[in-house]
């Protein structure tokens, strides 16, 4: 089965092509949220590298978040509407998921943290297992104290992914003891998301396009700025 990923929850714009033989092709960017403007042709050009057809794809697989929401957003509309059309099921994986994965091997517990803005973090702890990682607890949501007081509490030699734990990276080496991983895994990729949904399409792990509902813990910032203006206009009466 082809399986055709779409990853748009952070500033990275990723696409990839995979199946029972890895990745075929991927296609990955960073343009300050341009992410309606370049996944389009990120997928038109994915299909002509890996000279596949839109209709020989299986199945779509898409980052359901944490993330920003405006592209988190633009992923999952395109994700859906693509499932649709082409009538295949879909997989929706988180993208700390797809942020500890590509550390499977390390031998460390992973803690992957993904800049929330406004002064938070997503995050999440995994533990490497055969053939990939183990997510130890639900995702979170909090400041760099939270994470670094998660991180003193758990004692294991680990290693930090993402583009939040690089942004705070000189606060929590100030306060544990850590790794952290390369830019270049900043950021959750296509990559990953196409190997660990071929992995759920042989156990037929798959829905609807209308049963994937993105990840959120916390509204988004549109409703939170709207519910701040009306307490204030409130306040004022």
């Amino acid at each position: 089965m082809l399986i055709l990923g779409i990853e748009t929850a952070t500033e990275q714009v990723s696409v990839a092509i995979g199946g029972h033989e890895g990745v075929l092709a991927m296609f990955q960017v960073c343009r300050g949220r341009r992410h309606a403007e370049t996944l389009i042709p990120a997928i038109e050009f994915v299909c002509k590298q890996a000279d596949i057809e839109m209709s020989e794809f299986g199945a779509v697989a898409v980052d359901i978040g944490l993330g920003l929401f405006t592209g988190m957003r633009v992923g999952l509309a395109a994700a859906k509407a693509i499932a649709q059309a082409l009538r295949v099921p879909m997989m929706g994986i988180s993208s700390l998921d797809l942020l500890a994965f590509p550390l499977r091997q390390s031998g460390r517990e992973v803690a992957a943290v993904i800049d929330a803005r406004k002064g938070e973090l997503f995050f999440a702890f995994y533990r490497p297992v055969p053939g990939g990682v183990q997510r130890l607890g639900e995702p979170r949501c909090g400041s760099v104290d939270d994470l670094i007081g998660e991180l003193m509490a758990r004692g294991h030699d680990r290693v930090c992914v993402g583009d939040g734990a690089l942004r705070y990276r000189d606060q929590i080496a100030a306060a544990v003891n850590c790794d952290f991983a390369e830019q270049y895994l900043a950021h959750p990729s296509a990559a990953p998301l196409v190997q660990l949904a071929h992995a759920r399409a042989l156990r037929e792990e798959w829905v609807n396009p209308w049963e994937i509902q993105p990840l959120y813990l916390r509204a988004p910032d549109a409703q939170i700025n709207w519910s701040t203006r009306q307490s204030a206009t409130k306040g004022g009466v």
